[in-house]
């Protein structure tokens, strides 16, 4: 169906800029660490582009230009600045839009520069002009400031975690959008409220309460008439800026009911502060090393928390590798344990020139990490070389991965019952195919730098552990020492703290 004012297709232009970054990991991320794409590539991202979708002939798609990394440390400015110049080039050298659906995440923080969501979405709106409406999809740990939300005419977030509805989440900002333009109403109400509760993603999984039922009410709250999305985000904390908090959003041409409606959900976050806990039973390294030797399910499977690059940790600390080989049944061979994802360009070279069987003696993690802090110095590992794998030989991309070559070269160092995967580039072990050669059933103990387990990991775990380590998103939050994010704060100030004032309003 053609707008029924133009008679023409719909011009929507697609774009973002995509990454989470922790600003305390000492990795910096540049422009070689995203996936650039454009033209014809960056629309075959999305399903609902295609030219025998059912809006094929209502929508001229646009592709800008779209950058995603593996979340990690702040993006460099030059990196940022360059991906920002060329987005808003295009966007002018495009012609008029009637709409534009910005492909974000809402976790990115820049070198030098505070809210850099706020500050791109900004340069979108001056390129676009105010005739364009833009929706924006983004990930539920993404921080939602009035500064950035005053851009938007529409905004969505997931509504699971793990993030299973990610390329759903998309296509409702889509569609949405598409939807908005048909109508011709214009720009919609938003009832924006931030809550001050900041939690770890691993304490708010969408598999347990209490967010099972707080995101469970957001579809119900769309479907009320006159209301057009509703989205809830957790927020992003291992960054330290006054806008990371929790924050609720509700989208429609009733604004009495968007306000009522982000209230009440505002409210009900709040009022479950106190229950939300780690998504599984969790201990301190060799706690959790301990219970999985001694207990007969396998393969048991350890989340290495503090480290996880999917949540912006650096990828290359070799504190678990040593606590691992600490223990004498994992150093002796009477257990095996598996250890992949551990980022050291310099020793994968080693193991290449070495060879596959050769022994090797390696100084392996700290690439990015090494004299930053507790627990970042390089581990000394003697070991043998029993796996090499080049670029293409392990998995291919997975849609929208900026791993596409599976972290570049890996090799495989087994000491004892030890094997430990290191990578040339930081990369996330989310799937079986990601494991390439090794078969992670084939171990005892599986121990990924991950947080709570993604879907294929979950299946595959006959039990597992959530392991509190050390890193760039360390789940102890008081102990990584923000100063700048605002307080009074949920939970870095005493719970008794007087009662949020959480009356939304309306951009």
């Amino acid at each position: 169906m053609l707008p029924a004012t133009t008679g023409r297709p719909l011009r929507i232009g697609i774009g973002g800029m995509a990454i989470e970054s922790s600003q305390f990991c000492p990795h910096r991320s540049t422009y070689d660490d995203f996936r650039v794409t454009r033209g014809r590539e960056l629309l075959d991202r999305y399903t609902w582009t295609r030219s025998d979708g059912d809006l094929s002939g209502t929508v001229e798609w646009v592709p800008l230009v779209h950058a995603v990394a593996v979340p990690g440390g702040p993006v460099e400015r030059a990196t940022y600045d360059r991906i920002r110049s060329e987005l808003t080039d295009r966007i002018r050298e495009s012609g008029p839009l009637d709409g534009l659906v910005h492909d974000i995440h809402g976790a990115m923080s820049v070198v030098g520069l505070d809210d850099a969501e706020a500050d791109l979405t900004g340069a979108v709106r001056a390129a676009t002009g105010p005739a364009t409406l833009i929706s924006a999809a983004m990930d539920l740990h993404g921080n939602v400031s009035r500064r950035f939300a005053e851009h938007l005419d529409l905004l969505t977030a997931h509504r699971m975690a793990p993030h299973e509805d990610a390329w759903e989440t998309r296509e409702r900002a889509a569609r949405n959008l598409v939807a908005r333009l048909i109508s011709g109403k214009g720009r919609p109400h938003r009832a924006w409220v931030q809550i001050p509760v900041l939690l770890p993603g691993e304490k708010t999984s969408t598999r347990l309460e209490p967010a099972a039922s707080l995101y469970g009410r957001l579809a119900a709250v769309e479907a009320l008439d006159g209301i057009v999305d509703a989205a809830l985000w957790v927020g992003y904390a291992w960054a330290d800026e006054e806008r990371c908090r929790a924050a609720v959003v509700v989208t429609g041409d009733d604004p009495g009911l968007a306000l009522d409606q982000a209230g009440a959900l505002a409210r009900a976050y709040w009022d479950a502060r106190r229950d939300f806990t780690f998504v599984g039973p969790t201990g301190d390294a060799d706690d959790c090393i301990a219970r999985a030797v001694a207990s007969p399910a396998r393969p048991f499977l350890i989340s290495d928390s503090g480290d996880n690059p999917t949540a912006g940790g650096a990828g290359d600390l070799a504190y678990m590798l040593g606590r691992l080989l600490a223990h004498e049944d994992l150093a002796s061979g009477r257990r095996t344990a598996l250890h992949p994802g551990l980022t050291d360009p310099a020793a994968v070279a080693a193991c290449f020139a070495a060879g596959p069987g050769a022994e090797v003696t390696l100084h392996v993690g700290g690439c990015f990490s090494a004299g930053t802090g507790p627990h970042t110095a390089p581990y000394e590992l003697t070991g043998t070389v029993t796996a090499l794998e080049e670029p293409g030989t392990a998995p291919g991309a997975r849609r929208g991965n900026p791993a596409y070559d599976g972290g570049g070269r890996r090799a495989a160092v087994t000491r004892g019952g030890v094997t430990v995967v290191l990578t040339e580039r930081r990369t996330p072990f989310h799937t079986r195919a990601d494991f390439g050669s090794l078969d992670p059933l084939d171990y005892d103990l599986v121990v990924v730098k991950i947080g709570y387990l993604e879907p294929e990991l979950y299946a595959m775990a006959a039990d597992w552990l959530l392991a509190l380590t050390p890193g760039g998103v360390d789940q102890d939050l008081l102990r990584l020492g923000h100063h700048r994010i605002r307080r009074p704060l949920y939970p870095f100030d005493d719970e008794d703290f007087d009662a949020p004032d959480l009356t939304p309003q309306l951009l």
